[in-house]
């Protein structure tokens, strides 16, 4: 079909693959009771391979109390009952890859959930049992065991430590649904690795990392004041011998890896990339970052040094399921860029200023050298939603004490059908997550109607990109500079301006407009918050 998804040639298709966020539970229901699943993807695939993309990345599908949004996996080989079931994944594996689309699941090694097998048994057969070495159950501190056994710090707001019945204590570097694994233990390397088998035995072509930096500890489980002492629990030596495994699994099925490493020591960054280790990791600079010239051309400049020494693509992504959606978070005053603890209530945005930045980010965003990740209803320019405090669900904000607003207003389900219910998300059935009020002015079936829409740039630049071989992995010239312009030149005689200053600026001398994020001028200058593509 017209503007379908290419096939890039060959292993190294991740280096320079668009590869687009699905977020189960808010692409499409396609049962009807509110809550998006599998099948709703399957009816949506004709709709990602007109958008152009490569790949698709699930967040988890598996069997899940849904505490964290399904980082809570209580079985990786069975698919959770309110997406479907494992012969539907298989279905959308093999009729997306029909589509010349791969598949990227998500592995949570860090932690499980306190439902999964081995927690229970682990709770069951008491201290000093085989089954508590799988995690870190400790001893108290304290004349009566009464406190934790260290100071660790949580990723989400509260505790690290929860006390069990018979007087124990284990760890949980998030929510205490989400017991953490002891990596240390032979039965957890094993276990992942064969369910990494499992899923690349089914045709999966990738598998995305959570929490990659997070999965060692000291096993003395030592106090930690930060800043003074060793990290215990970031970073750890003894992951690269657990990926160097993985890569081994991986190398057997030709499967890639993307890891969720945060890492601002660029060279230790690099050690995870190395050629036996993993294929990419997010770029959390690039996303970080204000809408500010010089700082995102910083961003993209240590991005692209971090990764050279080993050899390793970047990769480029404006929005996830965790963070302040694109259009919101540049069209605020304060510009905060994205930041967990800069999530608050209250907190002014400019929508249309912000739509105008985010279309310019995307065509910058698909122009770097490198693959790009898309998260669902970034291609529609949603924003953020407001959640009535008695529907949110995200266990940030319960944790926080209603200090952190959470991030279900990036997980809104997305709008299909402008005069459908619900936006056309599913049937009459309300969905899990309340849609705003005007929600429908977004729809796909609308913007895929009008050539100005966000959706029809996407689709545009990514059939650009996939035609123009400058585009995707491969060098980079940044021109000489112009205040406040970003302006590079790729392979193939293509540059790409972004106008990030005050007053528009004079494009130069080239052979024709591939693509702007916005009209040109009368007089042909590039305005203010507006990216083009030029052939020299």
């Amino acid at each position: 079909m017209e503007g379908s998804s290419r096939e890039p040639a060959g292993p190294d298709w991740w280096r320079s693959a668009v590869i687009y966020q699905v977020y189960p539970r808010s692409f499409a229901d396609g049962n009807g009771d509110g809550t998006g699943d599998l099948a709703g993807v399957r009816a949506k695939l004709p709709y990602l391979a007109e958008l152009g993309v490569d790949a698709i990345w699930f967040t988890p599908w598996y069997l899940s109390p849904l505490a964290d949004g399904g980082y809570d996996v209580a079985d990786y080989r069975t698919i959770d009952p309110a997406f479907g079931t494992l012969a539907e994944a298989e279905k959308l594996i093999d009729e997306a890859r029909a589509l010349g689309i791969r598949t990227i699941v998500d592995i949570v090694p860090n932690h499980v959930s306190d439902q999964h097998a081995w927690f229970r048994a682990a709770l069951k057969a008491g201290p000093g049992s085989p089954e508590r070495e799988r995690f870190h159950f400790r001893a108290g501190r304290g004349e009566h065991g009464e406190l934790p056994p260290n100071d660790w710090p949580s990723q989400f707001s509260g505790d690290t430590w929860t006390r069990v019945e018979d007087g124990e204590w284990y760890l949980h570097l998030f929510t205490p649904q989400q017991p953490d694994l002891n990596w240390d233990h032979p039965d957890v390397r094993k276990e992942h690795e064969d369910v990494l088998r499992f899923w690349f035995e089914r045709g999966v072509a990738g598998v995305r990392i959570d929490s990659a930096a997070l999965v060692a500890k000291d096993p003395a489980l030592p106090d930690y004041v930060e800043g003074v002492d060793p990290n215990p629990y970031i970073d750890r030596d003894e992951l690269h011998d657990i990926y160097r495994s993985w890569r081994r699994v991986a190398d057997e099925y030709g499967g890639v890896f993307v890891g969720e490493v945060w890492m601002p020591d660029a060279e230790r960054f690099a050690r995870y990339l190395r050629p036996d280790e993993l294929h990419t990791a997010f770029n959390f600079n690039f996303m970080s970052c204000p809408w500010d010239r010089d700082q995102l051309r910083e961003a993209i400049d240590s991005t692209l040094a971090e990764h050279a020494p080993v050899g390793a693509p970047a990769t480029w992504v404006l929005c996830n399921h965790d963070v302040t959606r694109t259009v919101t978070r540049y069209g605020r005053a304060d510009d905060t860029g994205f930041a967990f603890e800069r999530k608050r209530f209250g907190v002014p945005s400019d929508l249309a200023l912000g739509t105008r930045r985010a279309r310019a980010a995307a065509l910058l965003s698909l122009a770097l050298p490198g693959s790009v990740y898309v998260y669902q209803g970034e291609e529609l320019g949603l924003p953020e939603a407001d959640i009535p405090l008695d529907r949110v669900e995200d266990p940030m904000y319960f944790r926080s004490e209603g200090v952190d607003p959470g991030r279900d207003g990036c997980r809104v389900p997305l709008p299909w059908t402008a005069d459908a219910p619900y936006s056309g998300f599913g049937s009459t059935t309300e969905p899990w997550l309340p849609q705003p009020e005007g929600w429908s002015a977004y729809a796909a079936d609308a913007q895929a109607a009008d050539p100005g829409s966000m959706l029809s740039l996407y689709r545009a630049a990514i059939r650009v990109r996939a035609v123009e071989a400058g585009f995707g992995d491969g060098p980079i010239e940044w021109l000489p500079e112009t205040p406040g312009v970003l302006a590079f030149a790729r392979p193939g005689g293509l540059l790409c301006l972004v106008n990030l200053g005050a007053a528009p600026v004079a494009l130069p001398a080239h052979e024709n407009v591939l693509l702007a994020s916005g009209p040109l001028d009368e007089g042909g200058l590039l305005p203010t918050d507006t990216a083009v593509w030029l052939r020299r």
